[in-house]
């Protein structure tokens, strides 16, 4: 039995959502007498597939001829049907095992979301050989490229995949590559060296394939997945076939409205990360959906890229980042051809990566409801890389962001009580086994009973009702005292604050930790800035952190966000607006656009100091 959502039941009578079929939420807690609490879905989880390469074998047998992938070629579309896809996956797989690459000696793949970096790594699931693709941001806009050479020497891969050579020349130069094939689909077969993408695909397969295919299972590696080093270089995180494909089923099991029409997706979300690739890319295979590849970036220079694409094609989900839906709001609510294809067939709006400011939520309803009549049902889950990476999901209808929702089937978390927080911890099929040659990281990831240490901290959205889910409450090691002796909640101030000081902030960083007030490091919004109306469509983040209108907005919503505040913990005494981006290279922010808090301030120091200065400087913010 499902829970389906009527028109007409919403936040209020004017306000109807799209229908939209959920499974019911049924959750057991166990509350043990030292304060912990198990709690777990009462649905078991059913059978699945067994690899990666089965279930996209099962869509091509499924769907041959429906459009499986898309990418921009100029005005039109490049499209390649479930069976052309099959074709060009055998043969690459073929090669990839006539070069001997292994486990040892995975395919590493450099280059961005792309037709062909998709049959690359569905050659990796078909033939047992696990890929491996790294953050484009490590080769194209990293200065020394620390990362991508710890990747290379961590891996010892067999091939390495790069669209085109003259970009990643860089990259390519600083890495070992003696005894590593270098492929390439552009500029490729004229370097010495560098094998045409074209080469491989022409590769007859034979009984080594299927011999591969058959030997595939639930515990073979399908990829390694790079974290974003939170305490230092990347870490290889194990993806499993089995708990990959668990993790597809878990998301069929609540989700049994994607099985209602044809799904329809258009993403941006980078495939070297699990958002993009794990959940997003194997949603599209599960369903033997269509894929629209999405060359734009929710940035100034590049989310015009985004909307021309959803100006053509509508999904049925639409997936992003609180980023990506900032920058898409001032087009939905001025463009109302973009608004009419953007919501026409959607049935979902779905947001990750950090918690939705409750501003861009509200105007995101507004303008369904303005363009459609209805408000489409948003949602988010919880998870990470380590995860596959849905963990918990609000398979239900909720009215605001914060909820993560409850554990999917197969799924258990365990709450402990870590001083005025709860720490949550995962076990399930779907969770990794571990960290690629990190022995010493294994172990300390799992405590005694195999539950994996997230290191995030979550409460009940209703202590009474576990059904009503729970809601993300930060990282326990963001968290800080004041000289006070007060706790400083870092994650909810975070969102609190980006909400008061909308649309002017991108994200922050709040510092603070023995000291007698907080104080933030505020990243500029471009976009958001420009909506203020005061500033020139020319001005730069430097410009723009100097700029008296957007100095005085910052300021005067943050005295009414602290006029509202009871406590210290909540009132923000200064602000630095800072002149620059996040530096992915300093570990500042993910490629997905997450801040991470702690690298953040440590790299920042100095504008830390001048935060807290006796008497602050002229950069400082003093907020009433």
């Amino acid at each position: 039995m499902q829970d389906r959502l009527k028109a007409g039941v919403g936040r209020d009578s004017q306000s109807p959502v799209r229908a939209i079929s959920y499974a019911p939420v049924a959750v057991d807690a166990e509350r043990r007498s030292n304060g912990t609490t198990i709690l777990r879905s009462r649905t078991p989880l059913a059978p699945y597939d067994p690899s990666l390469a089965a279930l996209f074998r099962a869509a091509v047998e499924n769907q041959p001829e429906r459009i499986f992938l898309a990418e921009r070629n100029g005005e039109q579309w490049r499209t390649l049907t479930y069976a052309q896809a099959r074709q060009s996956v055998d043969a690459l797989a073929a090669a990839l095992i006539e070069r001997g690459l292994s486990a040892g000696r995975p395919a590493m793949i450099l280059s961005g979301n792309s037709i062909d970096h998709a049959l690359l790594m569905l050659a990796g699931f078909t033939s047992g050989i696990p890929v491996a693709p790294v953050s484009v941001a490590y080769s194209l806009q990293s200065q020394d490229h620390a990362k991508v050479r710890h990747i290379a020497d961590l891996l010892d891969p067999g091939l390495i995949y790069v669209a085109d050579t003259g970009p990643f020349a860089a990259a390519l130069a600083a890495l070992d590559l003696k005894g590593r094939a270098i492929v390439a689909n552009r500029n490729g077969a004229n370097l010495e060296g560098v094998t045409a993408f074209d080469t491989l695909t022409a590769t007859q397969p034979g009984a080594a394939l299927e011999r591969a295919v058959k030997s595939v299972g639930a515990d073979t590696i399908a990829k390694f997945l790079f974290t974003s080093g939170s305490t230092g270089l990347p870490k290889g995180v194990i993806n499993t076939h089995g708990m990959l494909t668990a993790n597809q089923q878990q998301l069929a099991q609540i989700w049994p409205f994607v099985a209602e029409a044809p799904l329809v997706l258009v993403d941006w979300l980078p495939w070297n990360h699990t958002f993009g690739a794990n959940h997003n890319f194997n949603l599209v295979l599960r369903h033997a959906g269509t894929l629209y590849i999405d060359g734009g970036r929710p940035l100034p220079a590049m989310i015009g890229e985004t909307v021309r694409n959803l100006s053509e094609i509508s999904p049925t989900i639409y997936f992003n980042v609180p980023a990506g839906y900032a920058g898409l709001l001032p087009h939905l609510e001025k463009n109302e051809a973009f608004a009419r294809s953007f919501f026409r067939n959607l049935r979902m709006i779905f947001y990750a990566g950090a918690a939705l400011p409750q501003d861009l939520w509200e105007r995101l309803e507004a303008a369904s409801l303005r363009t459609v009549g209805e408000r489409i049902p948003m949602t988010s889950s919880w998870g990470s890389t380590e995860t596959a990476p849905l963990a918990t999901a609000a398979h239900f209808l909720i009215d605001r962001a914060g909820v993560i929702g409850v554990p999917i089937p197969g799924v258990a978390l365990k709450l402990v009580p870590v001083g005025a927080k709860t720490e949550v911890r995962v076990r399930g099929p779907n969770v990794t086994p571990g960290y690629w040659k990190r022995d010493d990281l294994t172990k300390t990831a799992f405590d005694e009973e195999g539950f994996y240490m997230i290191g995030d901290a979550v409460k009940f959205a209703d202590p009474n009702d576990p059904a009503k889910g729970v809601v993300f409450d930060g990282r326990i090691a963001e968290d800080f005292k004041l000289t006070t002796g007060t706790w400083v909640a870092v994650g909810a101030l975070r969102v609190g604050v980006l909400a008061a000081a909308s649309p002017a902030l991108q994200d922050a960083a709040i510092a603070g930790e023995n000291k007698s007030f907080i104080g933030l490091l505020a990243w500029l919004s471009l976009a958001g800035c420009q909506r203020l109306g005061r500033v020139r469509a020319r001005d730069l983040l430097a410009e723009l952190a100097a700029h008296p209108a957007v100095r005085a907005h910052v300021r005067d919503r943050l005295a009414h966000w602290n006029a509202q505040q009871k406590g210290s913990s909540q009132r923000i005494e200064r602000v630095i607006l800072l002149p620059d981006a996040a530096s992915i290279d300093h570990n500042e922010i993910t490629d997905k656009g997450y801040i991470n808090q702690r690298l953040a301030l440590e790299h920042r120091r100095a504008q830390v100091e001048a935060l807290f200065a006796a008497t602050p400087g002229p950069d400082v913010i003093v907020v009433p």
